[in-house]
């Protein structure tokens, strides 16, 4: 699909409404997205668990800003309209207008992931459309604040791009996100904190999640604001321990997190995490690797998430002395 055809797409005259057979009825799903725009499809971050890049292609296809605009004004005319667009979003936020600086270079790779392990250097960083994205839909009539709801990748907005205009964008955007686009919480993915899963599930490393932490946390400050960042996390993933996630606990306590976010993997087709948890093997390595299959292997995995949980403690205490790492009980329920 290309961008005129995208554009065209959401150029249709949609009612913006529930079909008629739920008249009547609250629907959480639609309140939700009801004044949110949808601004790219696709996505180049390649995790080893997702089949965004299988449905919607791993080039991202953004629509015009004219397009946008066009939404975003129409949204402004419902009825129901408050002043707040909940989204200007995709299936990464932060991905509109990103794609390979040499298009041919693009059409003869094979790399699944963009960013993993570490940024393609073909790859255009620049998010200066994007600020200027939310800068225009800003000032349409009626709007008084947009809110960014979907998940973005913060390994994109810490990324020092060789490129000086690009590097000095990941700064302005990341300033004007935090201090402006926040609807009180901000979502985003750092899946474990486990590097050698992390590798395997194609994300980056945890330390980069702690850094932009401490960015949020800073403007935040600057800012007088009292924001909070919402981070979405896997267990029993491929190559993931109860010891992994007993680690997980202690170190997203250690972060004041009190996880609810949160998911136990699930074989989806068309995934290499799918792949590896049924065969056993990472096919990149053809070495064997760990997946919790039994319910009671997931059950004692993600409960861990659920450490601040007084009725859980005598279970996870008990987990820890099975598996022999009665050293990390205190780590987990003591200051």
């Amino acid at each position: 699909m290309t961008s005129d055809e995208l554009n065209a797409v959401y150029d249709l005259p949609y009612t913006r409404l529930p079909h008629p057979r739920y008249k009547g009825r609250r629907i959480p799903a639609y309140e939700m997205i009801r004044h949110s725009i949808t601004i790219h499809r696709g996505c180049f971050g390649g995790c080893a668990f997702c089949t965004i890049s299988a449905h919607q292609g791993k080039q991202i296809v953004s629509r015009s800003k004219k397009s946008i605009l066009k939404e975003a004004e129409a949204i402004t005319r419902m009825e129901d309209f408050k002043g707040y667009i909940t989204d200007l979003g995709g299936p990464s936020a932060n991905m509109y207008g990103l794609n390979g600086r040499d298009k041919n270079v693009c059409a003869k790779c094979k790399r699944p992931a963009c960013l993993h392990p570490k940024v393609c250097p073909n790859l255009n960083t620049d998010l200066t459309p994007l600020v200027d994205l939310y800068r225009s839909v800003g000032k349409v009539p009626g709007v008084k604040k947009i809110s960014i709801g979907s998940g973005i990748r913060y390994d994109i907005m810490q990324y020092r791009d060789p490129d000086a205009k690009a590097d000095k964008s990941h700064r302005t955007y990341t300033e004007e996100l935090i201090s402006k686009h926040v609807g009180g919480r901000l979502k985003v993915a750092p899946e474990h904190t486990q590097d050698h899963v992390l590798d395997l599930m194609r994300k980056p490393p945890f330390s980069r999640f702690e850094d932009f932490k401490k960015t949020f946390d800073r403007i935040n400050r600057e800012c007088g604001l009292n924001q909070q960042l919402i981070p979405y996390f896997i267990s029993s993933h491929p190559g993931c321990t109860e010891e992994d996630m007993a680690q997980l606990a202690i170190i997203t306590k250690r972060l004041n997190f009190r996880l609810e976010q949160v998911q136990d993997f699930t074989p989806t087709p068309m995934t290499l995490s799918t792949e590896i948890f049924y065969t056993g093997i990472n096919p990149y390595t053809m070495k064997p690797v760990y997946s919790a299959r039994t319910d009671r292997e997931k059950q004692a995995q993600q409960q861990f998430f659920f450490w601040y949980d007084p009725a859980r403690r005598n279970s996870l205490i008990a987990e820890l002395r099975r598996i022999g790492r009665s050293d990390l009980i205190p780590k987990l329920f003591h200051p």
